[in-house]
């Protein structure tokens, strides 16, 4: 019974750990907000990138997911048949590697195709303004 308590408070532990950091980073941005507001000022719209986050975390996620489970069949070929262990830790390289492919493909399916904007050689000469 107490070989369980330690595992499941150390689990809880960690999520609550990443809310607290969550919400203390919240709480800051709601005070720089505010602060900006008693000046007069107000806080700049973030820029929205291109995308290209989500398609380098799709890349590393993938390649982690990948190396992973490359890794279990390679410790499971050599080391031991134990197959629900397998099972458990082929799932542990899955996770990764099939979130990356849905950041792949929601950079794939939302980018917006930006052609350069080209000054033609032969456009046609500005009008000159006329004499009167």
């Amino acid at each position: 019974m107490n070989g369980d308590v330690i595992p499941c408070l150390g689990f809880l532990g960690f999520f609550l750990m990443l809310f607290v950091f969550i919400a203390f980073n919240r709480y800051l941005a709601y005070r720089e907000t505010i602060a900006l507001a008693e000046k007069g000022l107000v806080r700049p719209e973030r820029l929205r990138g291109d995308g290209k986050g989500a398609l380098r975390w799709g890349i590393l996620s993938t390649a982690l997911g990948l190396a992973l489970c490359a890794g279990w069949v390679i410790a499971y070929l050599s080391v031991g048949r134990d197959e629900d262990g397998f099972a458990l830790f082929a799932l542990i390289g899955l996770f990764p590697t099939f979130f990356g492919l849905a950041l792949i493909l929601i950079y794939v399916l939302t980018r917006e195709d930006r052609q350069p904007e080209r000054k033609s050689e032969a456009a046609a000469p500005a009008e000159l303004p006329k004499a009167e």
